[in-house]
């Protein structure tokens, strides 16, 4: 019995999470790890492990001064790891030694990468690896010559920088060599448009790319799900663009100096990746607070199910947009693209939503207490880390210890999930043999 609930999917997936978080704190803790030879702190090491393997990209040091070589490279195989799943991988490495997958494995890597169908599983894991290695492959090649030729890089720098960055935004995680983040790049479009499409694809959902892999251009038999992810993507790319280039045109301290072109360029990056990716070109902490609310809602959606980027998703968000529609409208059914919604996908996307509010509520009031920031910096740290961006106004490096649990914890749940995390706690799921009388309390 005891054997069977820690091999269930719901718990395993958290608990090596956990183990990678475990082995990458005590990797980091050694000397070698810190640019001075010095041992890392337990809670600093901690800390980052934690935001790597969840793929947020929040630190309370500068990852390009304070970790060594050896450091940034442990860091990179972490969020590596975080990104594709450990499910996901180690499922993957089973299935090139022996070429064939067990029940119990499918059913594994179903839970952790949350496949469309049981049968599309090693489909799924087959893309992986393929996009995976073909997207980090292409433009760790684009940056590495573009920060040679450009930047005048050493070649090895160049090639370092070039394969960490495009690892990082692939796996949306966010983390930089490079202490101002992507600032320096601003006008780049080479950097900034290569690490968009990584971050882009990488964001989609693994199971959205196997659907247009299989089907093409054939939009009239693409699920529900891929239609209602890519259209949801590209309404908040463009609303976000839109609504950053309004409201932050004239800031002198943002896009106000630049030109046209780079302000478009800029105000586009920010609004792909403050969806989960976490880098930036512009200084966050000098924004005006109503492009901060801007950024609430697009961290707070992130990407694609089944991909490398977090958040409620953008099928949670835009499936309870057609709940409301069809209760303004007065409809019985929940309809979208001429199909019906199952029940039970509303319930837990209703779930996901209102548990994700409320996790990031008690968060924020926790920081409030023990920190003495506005309560629109710490809202920003606690979406960022819940929905695994990485972004932060500045006040991170400043948080106490106390805070800094806060944001480990948060992180955490953010990567696992809330509904996996639930049931991790609740692995028999029963139905009662009998109902209850309706009643219908007043709403409103």
């Amino acid at each position: 019995m005891r054997r069977n609930t820690l091999q269930h999917p719901t718990r395993l997936v958290p608990l090596t999470f956990l183990a990678a978080i475990a082995l990458g704190t005590l990797v980091l803790m050694l000397p070698v790890s810190h640019t001075d030879n010095l041992s890392v702190p337990l809670l600093t090491a901690l800390f980052t492990a934690v935001s790597a393997v969840c793929v947020t990209g929040l630190s309370v040091v500068d990852t390009a001064v304070y970790w060594s070589g050896f450091g940034q490279a442990v860091i990179l195989i972490l969020f590596q790891i975080g990104g594709l799943g450990i499910m996901t991988g180690a499922t993957l490495l089973g299935m090139l030694v022996s070429n064939r997958m067990q029940l119990s494995q499918r059913l594994i890597a179903q839970s952790e990468i949350r496949s469309l169908g049981l049968g599309d599983v090693v489909d799924v894991l087959k893309m992986i690896l393929i996009v995976t290695v073909s997207v980090e492959l292409v433009v760790a090649v684009i940056l590495t010559i573009d920060l040679h030729f450009s930047y005048n890089e050493p070649w090895l720098t160049a090639l370092w920088n070039g394969v960490f960055h495009s690892v990082s935004a692939f796996n949306n995680a966010g983390f930089s060599t490079y202490s101002d983040s992507l600032m320096r790049f601003e006008s780049s479009p080479v950097v900034v448009l290569s690490i968009t499409s990584s971050l882009l694809i990488g964001g989609l959902g693994f199971p959205v790319l196997l659907e247009i892999f299989r089907q093409g251009s054939q939009t009239k038999t693409w699920s529900i799900h891929t239609r209602i992810t890519l259209i949801g993507t590209a309404i908040l790319l463009i609303g976000g663009t839109v609504a950053i280039l309004a409201y932050e045109w004239s800031n002198p301290n943002t896009l106000g100096p630049l030109s046209w072109w780079d302000k478009f360029l800029g105000a586009f990056f920010h609004s792909a990746t403050a969806r989960t990716a976490g880098f930036n070109t512009l200084d966050i902490g000098e924004m005006h607070a109503v492009t901060l609310v801007v950024n609430y809602v697009l961290m707070f959606i992130g990407g694609g199910s089944a991909g490398t980027a977090g958040g409620i998703k953008v099928t949670t968000f835009f499936l309870l947009l057609f709940v409301v529609w069809a209760e303004i409208r007065g409809n019985a059914d929940t309809t979208a693209f001429n199909r019906r919604i199952a029940y039970e996908t509303q319930r837990q996307a209703l779930a996901i939503v209102l548990l994700s509010a409320a996790v990031v509520s008690v968060a924020t009031i926790i920081l409030l207490s023990v920190t003495s920031f506005q309560l629109q910096d710490v809202l920003f740290e606690t979406i960022s880390a819940f929905a695994t961006v990485g972004m932060t106004t500045g006040i991170t490096p400043d948080l106490p210890p106390s805070g800094q649990l806060v944001i480990i914890v948060l992180m955490f749940i953010g990567r696992v999930g809330t509904i996996t995390v639930a049931a991790a706690l609740a692995l028999r799921s029963s139905t009662t043999p009998y109902r209850y009388p309706e009643e219908r309390p007043l709403v409103g």
